[in-house]
């Protein structure tokens, strides 16, 4: 495969199949319905499994019998269809099983609307469903990392024997963007504990329960001595203009992309802004920005919710310098005007506020 101009929805299926995946279990829904037409058109010819579920609960429970054979598998959906899938997340989790969830995420609470948002942020980065457990989550903010990340998770998946979600918005997933795919497919692992129906297998079980305390607090604390070393080996963030910066804007999806927009403008005008895009949502990039929190003068985090990341911000920060908030709901976009004036706004503030 060489260059395609392509939906980044689809883009996630194409570098899906090229990393392994062989199944597709999932039911449409808008702004991620190409995701389910395209694995629909390419899993059955590259001699994969897709099979539209009568509902996301369905999907996620048949993803969970296709990891516990060993096979790389993955569904996708958007907000309410999430929503259903969160207490199978939870069993794949607590299962130990590897798979590959998209998100990409659209107006809520409730049906909402259709329209891009990021308000899936607490129910995919905090988990959703019951008990101590984390999903790995990706931010792609182009059709590129559509691909890039996708082809990523399945790696992280298998490594860390864990869901990885790949989470945007529905402006990113419907946005048509020239992406380069690798001229080679990825082979995918064997897997020792995986049951395939066979005698070299027959000893492996697959379960999240644990009928004494004792035992699930150790598979607990096991649990929680992946999710650290996850936290050691898989942050990622992006930089850019930060060196300088005397205020950082924090963004991640289809905001990072108009943020960077509105700081080259306010740079023009002389305001030392800079950008960090957090591309894991977790393991969140707080060492980075605590940082950053030791020179500049303010954050601003921007997002499609009422305030959701911010929080994470605010906790990595520690109170100083102050953390401001800007967020569009409903599935409204900001624009690079309102940008561009509520970085100036801030600037003026912090200022004045080192004037004193």
């Amino acid at each position: 495969m060489a260059r395609e101009l392509i939906k980044g929805n689809e883009a996630i299926v194409k570098a899906a199949l090229l990393a392994g995946c062989r199944s597709f279990y999932g039911y449409p829904i808008t702004p991620a319905s190409e995701i389910a037409e395209a694995a629909a058109r390419y899993f059955p010819l590259a001699g994969g499994t897709f099979l539209q579920a009568e509902s996301e609960i369905a999907s996620i429970n048949m993803v969970y019998g296709a990891a516990a054979t060993g096979e790389r598998t993955m569904t996708a959906s958007s907000g309410p269809g999430m929503s259903l899938m969160q207490e199978g997340i939870s069993y794949l989790a607590g299962a130990e099983l590897p798979c590959v969830i998209a998100d990409i995420t659209r107006g809520g609470p409730g049906l909402g609307n259709i329209a891009p948002e990021q308000g899936d942020y607490h129910q995919i980065v905090k988990g959703g469903g019951h008990g101590n457990y984390r999903t790995i989550v990706y931010a792609p903010n182009s059709g590129q990392e559509m691909c890039d990340l996708t082809m990523l998770a399945f790696e992280v998946a298998d490594r860390y024997r864990n869901p990885v979600v790949l989470m945007t918005d529905g402006a990113i997933g419907q946005m048509m963007e020239p992406v380069d795919f690798p001229a080679l497919a990825v082979e995918a692992p064997v897997k020792s504990w995986a049951v395939r129906g066979n005698a070299e297998t027959r000893g492996n079980l697959i379960s999240s329960f644990h009928m004494l305390p004792e035992e699930l607090e150790r598979h607990e604390r096991h649990l929680e001595e992946k999710y650290a070393a996850a936290c050691r080996e898989l942050v990622r963030w992006e930089s850019w203009q930060t060196e300088d910066a005397g205020i950082v804007v924090i963004g991640y999806g289809i905001v990072s992309r108009i943020l960077r927009t509105a700081i080259g403008r306010v740079r023009e005008m002389g305001i030392r802004a800079g950008l960090l895009r957090p591309i894991t949502l977790w393991p969140f990039p707080e060492e980075e920005i605590k940082r950053l929190a030791e020179r500049v003068n303010g954050f601003l985090v921007v997002e499609m919710s009422n305030g959701q990341m911010v929080d994470d911000v605010r906790l990595a920060v520690g109170g100083r310098p102050p953390v401001e908030f800007y967020g569009r709901v409903g599935g409204t976009i900001p624009t690079t005007g309102e940008l561009v004036d509520r970085i100036v706004r801030m600037s003026e503030v912090s200022h004045v506020r080192q004037s004193i």
